[in-house]
């Protein structure tokens, strides 16, 4: 929540606001992860991918595609990174379709 102190009004309309960028990652992806599991539908990760490494976290989590957010105010070419870096990760290692990466976490219980 955020208040106007001039007007002692809330600033936004939805009472409450969501919060953006890089803090959320850790819990993102564990939800993806917990998702991929529960579900056979396609998942949208996001929260906090500011460069491959991240996007490529969502993935291996069980994201089929993966949203860049908030870093895109501070860096409108993120979306452009991203792409070009999940490239570059998957020529270094010989994966030829993004789906390889998807769910490939190795997850000890």
């Amino acid at each position: 929540m955020a208040i106007d102190v001039a007007s002692r009004q809330r600033k936004l309309a939805n009472v409450t606001g969501g919060l953006p960028g890089p803090c959320n990652k850790p819990i993102a992806i564990e939800l993806v992860l917990d998702a991929a599991k529960a579900v056979k539908i396609p998942i949208i990760g996001m929260g906090g991918i500011q460069n491959a490494a991240d996007a490529i976290e969502f993935l291996m989590a069980g994201a089929t595609a993966v949203a860049v957010g908030t870093a895109n105010f501070y860096e409108p070419q993120t979306a452009l990174q991203v792409i070009a870096g999940i490239r570059d990760f998957m020529q270094q290692r010989g994966i030829q379709d993004v789906r390889e990466i998807v769910g490939g976490v190795q997850v000890r219980d």
